[in-house]
């Protein structure tokens, strides 16, 4: 088996896809944070352009990739050239925004051939600030879209957080990966 894994972080712009690589990554993490220039600028002073890049170690001596894509759609084209050879998307999801479900839906939908050929988890981030939606009424969205995955709430700072995310994931897949402590 390979000893090599490329895990995709997705969400909209704000969501914590930055932060969580930054918060798990072994390695300091490489970003491509330009000043944001258009509506995005009301939500933070930079954004994603390219992609972040982080990596951890495994417990059996595996390296995981970590690849955060752009969170603005006019970034799209990354997405794809992103998930080639990914193993699974980790999707982040703001619940401060006006329509997370909205959100959730959109990113389902433009990931869904690589949903359907991979592994998905979602972490909703920000429930201290906004504590609705409920994540059971995220499994209700997701079980009227034909899904069950892993849901947690994650905040993106904590690496505890973001691990179990990952672990969750990684255990849909191979239960035997493990992510070293």
């Amino acid at each position: 088996m390979d000893n090599n894994y490329k895990l995709i972080f997705t969400g909209p712009v704000g969501a914590g896809k930055t932060t969580a690589i930054q918060a798990i990554s072994d390695t300091p993490p490489v970003t491509t944070d330009a000043i944001a220039t258009d509506m995005t600028q009301n939500i933070k002073e930079t954004t994603t352009v390219a992609m972040d890049y982080g990596s951890m170690q495994l417990e059996g001596g595996e390296c995981l990739h970590l690849y955060g894509t752009p969170g603005q759609e006019r970034f799209n084209f990354m997405w794809e050239i992103l998930t080639k050879g990914g193993i699974g998307l980790i999707l982040l999801l703001d619940n401060t925004r006006a329509d997370p479900f909205q959100d959730m839906h959109f990113f389902l939908n433009s990931f869904r051939s690589f949903i359907d050929s991979t592994h998905l988890a979602i972490g909703v981030t920000q429930t201290d600030r906004c504590a609705t939606p409920r994540l059971d009424q995220y499994h209700e969205q997701l079980s009227s879209a034909g899904l069950k995955v892993p849901l947690f709430e994650v905040d993106a700072r904590q690496r505890r957080d973001v691990v179990v995310l990952v672990e969750a994931l990684l255990f849909s897949l191979a239960p035997d990966l493990k992510v070293s402590a």
